[in-house]
């Protein structure tokens, strides 16, 4: 990281702390989605969101695959214990938005499940911000051969070894696939109380700035600095069929 950048980390840092303890003095209930291709830096981005908060009122949801009393659960059932408290930050790691993403391309889930997620989905969002859910979701986005460099450095890299999985294997041959998946679960789900938002991924770095930039603007605490925030990234745009048609990675 160029030490300008981590500079501004080093800014985002601070107003991340006082963003959390404005969640637990305020009793706020913030819940992060992140969605994304495999290896857009789901990861990374949820170390950086994290590196200084508190582990008492921060939580990371990264469910594995459901087991089969699960599956035969409501969908949302599995997730809906994971969900924040008063004073409480949770990130997902990945969430229900999975059905509309690897569930659908793997064939992971039916047809008739593929559609009645679309029809759930947002009866099941307003109830979350209509019990005082403050709810973000990112859509990590990279280029074809962006993963595919990353992907190769996950093969070679023994310490991301734990990264790999079957799934990626397939993610290039898919590619158009998951595009496909992609673009109409931004189009169908990004509702005027959970708007999709999309981050430009191919720089880590600088998404990571971007997005915890944006995400502190979009939440009100105190003491907030206008000067740390005042650079408003085109790295980070609201899922609007304008952006879709012209920003996304095809």
């Amino acid at each position: 990281m160029k030490k300008e950048q981590k500079k501004q980390m080093q800014s985002l840092y601070v107003e991340l702390v006082k963003l959390q303890k404005e969640v637990i003095a305020s009793g706020l209930k913030l819940l992060l989605i992140l969605e994304g291709r495999d290896a857009a830096g789901k990861d990374g981005t949820v170390k950086r969101i994290i590196r200084h908060l508190s582990p008492r009122e921060t939580r990371v949801v990264a469910l594995n695959k459901p087991s089969d009393r699960q599956q035969s659960q409501w969908y949302f059932q599995r997730f809906s214990k994971f969900l924040p408290a008063s004073g409480e930050f949770v990130i997902f790691n990945r969430s229900w938005y999975n059905r509309a993403g690897v569930e659908k391309v793997m064939g992971f889930c039916t047809e008739a499940e593929y559609q009645a997620f679309f029809k759930e989905v947002e009866l099941f969002e307003r109830m979350l911000t209509d019990s005082g859910i403050i709810l973000l979701k990112y859509y990590l986005d990279i280029s074809k051969e962006e993963q595919a460099a990353r992907l190769a450095d996950r093969r070679e890299d023994p310490l991301k070894q734990w990264k790999i999985s079957p799934i990626d294997e397939k993610a290039q041959r898919l590619w158009d696939e998951y595009s496909a998946a992609r673009n109409k679960m931004l189009r169908k789900t990004s509702f005027d109380r959970a708007p999709w938002y999309v981050a430009n991924a191919e720089d880590k770095n600088e998404m990571h700035i971007a997005l915890i930039s944006h995400l502190l603007r979009h939440v009100e605490y105190g003491g907030k600095d206008p000067e740390v925030l005042g650079h408003k990234s085109k790295l980070v745009y609201p899922a609007t069929q304008e952006h879709l048609e012209q920003e996304l990675y095809r």
